[in-house]
C-alpha cells in the first residue's frame, strides 16, 4: 500500500462537476492498493498518517499530529500509485491489487482512520475525478507499507 501524504490547508474532491468529498486544514492521502496488501497495511498506515508529526506547533516546528492539531482528512483512491513506468514508456498496472479487493482495503483504510477520531471524507472509487489541493507548506510525504514493514502486515 502506497500514501501521497499532503498536509493541506483545505482539499475537494470532484466527481462530474459535483463535490463528493472535502476536507479543511488536515491531509490529502491519495492511497494506492497493491496486490498482496492485506488490512494490517490498511490499519498500520491509517495510525500513520494519524500520527506523523507534520504540523507545526507554537515554536513553529513540526511537533504535532492531525489527531494534535483536529484536522481533518480527505481520501481518495489513485489506483495509479501501484503502477510501474520502469520498463518501456507505457506505465503497468500488473500491481494493482482488483477492483473489488482494493475497494474494500481503501474502505477499511478508511474506517481505521475515522476509527482513531479523525472527521475523513472520500472521493468515488474507480471514478474519474478532480482533486482540489490547496497545500500548506507544500509538505507532502510517501507512506509504503512494504518498506516500513517488510513482513507486509501491522
Amino acid at each position: 500500500m502506497k500514501i501521497v501524504l499532503q498536509r493541506v490547508k483545505e482539499a475537494r474532491v470532484e466527481v462530474e462537476g459535483r463535490t463528493v468529498g472535502r476536507s479543511g486544514r488536515g491531509l490529502c492521502l491519495l492511497v494506492g492498493i497493491e496486490k498482496g496488501d492485506t488490512e494490517g497495511d490498511a490499519e498500520h498506515l491509517a495510525l500513520k498518517a494519524v500520527e506523523l508529526r507534520i504540523f507545526p506547533d507554537e515554536a513553529g516546528k513540526m511537533n504535532l499530529s492531525l489527531a494534535d492539531v483536529g484536522g481533518e482528512a480527505l481520501a481518495v483512491s489513485q489506483f495509479t500509485l501501484a503502477g510501474s513506468v520502469r520498463k518501456g514508456r507505457r506505465p503497468s498496472f500488473d500491481g494493482a491489487e482488483e477492483p473489488a479487493r482494493a475497494e474494500a482495503l481503501f474502505s477499511h483504510f478508511v474506517d481505521s482512520v475515522r476509527g482513531r477520531g479523525i472527521r475523513i471524507e472520500t472521493g468515488v472509487f474507480q471514478a474519474v475525478m478532480a482533486v482540489h489541493i490547496v497545500n500548506d507548506g507544500p509538505v507532502t510525504f510517501i507512506l509504503e507499507s512494504r518498506r516500513a514493514n517488510p513482513s507486509g502486515g501491522a
